[in-house]
This record gives structure tokens, sequence and C-alpha cells, in this order.
């Protein structure tokens, strides 16, 4: 259960990929059905997931917030009647109670992707009248799930410390992809992918104006905010050094990033999520056989230095990103490649998945799945 396209959520779809070969698994969210599920309850296109009654929040009326919220209401009914399984994986804190009522045999594996209680806590309003509803949801639901996981080691310790769930880690690796480094570009050529969105790309775009070095930069950007990304696309029309192109499919991307030096990643940490953020995208560079550079993200530093994969900028300014990118070289860069390549294997989705495997796998014994 989750709510989220499921054909374009990397993370769900892995989770469809390793248990469908042994299961017989239904889904429900929204879109098209994922391949290999046996059934697909799909979520109305016109359903908002994120809507609440904001005059049930305000009067901390939780449970029934909760409860009379459109894709509550439309899930329920989807779920309605005889069904009945063995093992519900929620993904999500807000999939979690409709997992529950369900009363699977086996019991409920609820992977909570991020630390939902601060997931936007950059704005005030969010701050004031949603934060203590996702406070509420996880100190009241979260004990119930038979067992946990998230995406990272600081959001796992924030759930232990602050509500006492004990989550595993899966992090958001991709499926290994078997290429081999290429040779170092003169210029150096750096890349990005993901979402064009500004509190992710301006330290980065700004830094581009600073380094001194031969360098470019290739940009692969989701549409997801159209009018940004048509300003980028203007004012890089005529650059030789900054080019925009269009997203490239999850399968694709390794292959794609394969043909650049260095992936560059600096996240500000306008909130919690955002500072201990270890995203899809570093994965993916490693699978590409790139260096990194990364900001000082508690996740995504230890990440490169623990695997010797590229170079941490020491803040999250530009200027400090321009003269990390300043000093690479030819020799660090070959050496970072050869570092991902030597890490592909153990940070892919093969090894990763393992985390769910073995609690799905547990829950399903219970009864003799």
């Amino acid at each position: 259960m989750a709510w989220s396209r499921l054909r374009s959520d990397a993370r769900v779809l892995r989770q469809i990929s390793l248990f469908s070969r042994r299961y017989a698994v239904t889904t429900l969210g929204y879109g098209e059905a994922p391949d290999g599920v046996v059934e697909h309850l799909r979520l109305p296109d016109d359903v908002v997931s994120w809507h609440k009654d904001r005059r049930l929040l305000v009067q901390r009326r939780f449970e029934t917030a909760y409860r009379r919220a459109p894709v509550t209401r439309a899930a329920a009914e989807l779920l309605a009647g005889q069904r009945r399984f063995t093992v519900v994986l929620a993904d999500d804190v807000d999939t979690l109670p409709l997992a529950l009522d369900l009363s699977p045999t086996g019991g409920v594996h609820a992977d909570l992707h991020e630390y939902h209680p601060r997931q936007n806590e950059e704005s005030w309003r969010w701050r004031a009248f949603v934060a203590p509803y996702y406070r509420w949801l996880v100190r009241r639901y979260g004990p119930l799930a038979d067992s946990v996981t998230t995406v990272g080691e600081g959001i796992a310790r924030e759930y232990r410390l602050r509500f006492g769930l004990r989550a595993g880690v899966v992090v958001n690796a991709p499926q290994h992809v078997d290429l081999e480094p290429g040779p170092v570009g003169d210029p150096l050529r750096l890349v990005h992918s993901g979402n064009a969105q500004r509190h992710r790309l301006d330290v980065i775009l700004e830094a581009m104006e600073l380094v001194r070095g031969p360098m470019t930069l290739d940009l692969y950007l989701m549409p997801n905010d159209e009018a940004y990304l048509a300003q980028l696309r203007e004012r890089y029309a005529a650059s030789d050094r900054v080019r925009i192109h269009p997203p490239v499919a999850p399968h694709e991307l390794p292959a794609t990033l394969n043909a650049h030096d260095v992936g560059v990643y600096v996240l500000p940490p306008v909130s919690f999520n955002h500072l201990w953020a270890l995203p899809n995208k570093v994965f993916d560079f490693v699978q590409g056989r790139l260096a990194l550079v990364v900001g000082p993200s508690p996740e995504m530093a230890a990440l490169v230095r623990r695997h010797g994969l590229g170079v941490v900028s020491p803040d999250f300014t530009a200027q400090a990103l321009a003269e990390t990118l300043d000093g690479l070289d030819a020799e660090k860069v070959t050496r970072f490649k050869a570092a991902s390549h030597a890490a592909a294997g153990e940070l892919s989705a093969e090894q990763q998945v393992r985390g769910w495997e073995r609690a799905v796998d547990t829950l399903a014994a219970r009864v003799g799945g």
C-alpha cells in the first residue's frame, strides 16, 4: 500500500519486484498496475493523497481527520469485501492504520520512507497544523506494526529516540548494473539528475559560475516545477558549460551517467529530512561508476568517506562547492571512479532489499507462508 504512483515510485517498485517472485502480490496505489502483481487496486486520479480537513486538524481530532480523508475513504472502499492477506507492507505512515485494519494473518510491515513528523518543517503552516497530526499518527500506530524499516540510520535513530520504534534500514539503492568506469574527460564532466527544484540546484549552478578549472555540468531534470525548468532552459540555452537534458528512465540512467565523470549533489539542510537525506541519486552515481562530490549531509558524507567514493564539501555554500570541485584532478577522479566500481555490488538493491526480505518472510512464516 502506497499513496504514490507506483510505476514511478522506485522504492515501492523494488519491493514489488522482490516479493512478486515468491508471493501473490496485490498493490494499492495510484496509476496503472505495476508488472508482476496478481491484482491492482487503483486509487482514483482525482483523489489528492495529502488533503485533510483543516478544521479537524486545528481541533486535534486526528483520528477523525484520518478516517475522513478522501484517500482513506477511497482506499477503504477498494479494500472492502472478503479479501484476506498474509502480510501487508505499508509504505509511509499514512497507509499504516488501514494496513492494520486489514488484520493480516502474518502481520504488518511498515516502511517509513522519511521522518514524517518533520517532513516539511521549513513551512510554519506545516509545523503548526500538520506536524502534530503526524506525531500523533506515528505515536498511535507506529508501535502496532510488527516490523519497521526506513531509509537511513539518522532517521531510524530519531524514530527510536522520539517514539521508541526499532526500525531497520534499507537504503534507496537501485539494481546492480554491469558497467566499467570510463576514462576521465577533459574538461571534467559533472552531472546531476533529479527534480528541477531551486533549493536542490541553485548551489550547484552558482558554483559553476565560480569554478576556475575546465569543467561542464549536465543536468537530467524531471519537470516537477515546469516554470523553474523553463527558466533554466532559457538561462543556459547558449551555454557551453551547463546543459539541460530531459529526464532519463531509471533503467537507462546508469548508462547515461557512465558517460560523465563526477556526480554532484549538495542539499542545503532546510529541514530534518533534508539534513539526513540519503537519496536514490547518490546510489545512481555509484552504479554509473562516477566519482562523487556531496555536501556535508551526515548520511551522504559518511557513505562517500566509508567507501572512498569522492570528496565532501566543507559546507553547503556555492563557494565551498566550487573550491572542492577545483581541487579535483584526473588522478583523483580515476581513483574515486574505481572505488564506485568496487562498491557497486554492496550498494545495490540486490543486497539492500534483504532487510525487507527478512522482515516479510518472518511475518509470512508465522502462518506457514
